[in-house]
């Protein structure tokens, strides 16, 4: 063999390994993100580990809907209920008034609930088995995310609160239709023009991700797993609400083998006015995204697939702060039981 027909023997092998090493290299590179192997920490403890030898578990929670337990069961408040007062002659046990609640506490789209007022220590509550009361009031609520109370559902919320005070030998009292349904009008608006749900999504920049590799970055922040596949939330004892969001697609959370779901973004959300602004949630969804985008070799975006620099992130930092002062100014800061109602 001549050293011509060596030499190009030669090259012709190199070329083949280069293009076996290429395609190894692409097929690589194609493969989504895994998660690290599981390794038993030391020193400090995740959350969710133990501590003091008590195993501490995440609380499952769906979602801005989860509220604390003593907001499960609001006050009525004027400021965004319609509230009628029902009189009585004489104490009624709360076993009859139990009896005589409606079956469902919605009124069309809005919540619909009934204090009593304790004979014990006169306070508004709702209503709970032992006790007495000595008056009642019916609310429903003036708006939510679905609208504005319309005269279809003032009427409804006459006739049950009529049935009700008919049951337990009551009187009721009624406001005016149009007076109500106007400042229903008038408050639902204001919540339209102040509704902030603000979202983050996060794109990969080369190698797509696995929703183990997703979850794994995530529940190092602290996010924990929901009840929908493909949402994670970070919880915060201070606000008393899911402080934010993390959610992917929900199909491949949902995949035989997760390995294997080629995942390239991921959406962070914040919904304004359910958290107080001290507890920092947009300062918090920050740090949380350029964690996870430094981490995972992503990068931040908004909805329409725009790059989000730090002076634009300023800039939502600063429209924010104008949004959370005009709450104020109304008397439903972000955060409050009020305010969480209305934006529910």
């Amino acid at each position: 063999m001549s050293s011509l027909q060596v030499s190009l023997a030669a090259i012709g092998g190199l070329t083949v390994v280069a293009v076996v090493a290429y395609n190894y290299w692409t097929s690589r590179q194609n493969v989504p993100k895994q998660a690290e192997p599981y390794t038993e920490p030391t020193g400090l403890q995740p959350a969710g580990s133990l501590a003091n030898g008590q195993a501490i578990e995440p609380v499952l929670t769906d979602d801005f809907v989860a509220l604390s337990t003593s907001d499960k069961k609001p006050h009525l408040d004027a400021l965004i209920d319609v509230i009628s007062s029902i009189e009585v002659e004489q104490a009624v046990p709360a076993q009859l008034v139990l009896a005589a609640l409606p079956p469902t506490r919605r009124v069309g789209t809005k919540a619909f609930h009934i204090e009593g007022c304790c004979q014990l220590h006169g306070q508004w509550e709702p209503i709970q088995l032992g006790k007495r009361y000595v008056a009642f009031q019916a609310g429903v609520q003036l708006a939510n995310r679905m609208g504005a109370l319309n005269d279809i559902e003032f009427s409804e919320f006459v006739v049950k609160t009529q049935a009700f005070a008919d049951a337990i030998g009551g009187t009721a009292h009624f406001s005016d239709m149009m007076e109500e349904v106007a400042r229903a009008r008038e408050l639902d608006q204001f919540a339209s023009a102040h509704d902030v749900q603000l979202s983050f999504t996060l794109c990969a920049r080369s190698a797509a991700w696995s929703s183990g590799y997703i979850q794994q970055h995530a529940t190092r922040l602290g996010f924990v797993m929901g009840l929908i596949p493909g949402r994670m939330v970070l919880t915060s004892e201070q606000a008393g609400a899911p402080l934010l969001s993390l959610s992917f697609d929900s199909q491949a959370a949902m995949a035989e083998d997760p390995a294997l779901s080629a995942i390239r973004e991921f959406t962070l959300s914040l919904d304004v006015p359910q958290i107080a602004f001290e507890d920092r949630p947009f300062e918090r969804m920050r740090e949380v995204a350029r964690s996870l985008a430094d981490n995972m070799e992503g990068v931040i975006t908004d909805g329409d697939g725009q790059v989000l620099n730090e002076m634009a992130l300023d800039q939502i930092a600063s429209d924010l702060q104008v949004l959370y002062e005009a709450l104020n100014a109304r008397e439903l800061s972000a955060g409050s039981p009020q305010a969480r109602r209305l934006f529910s």
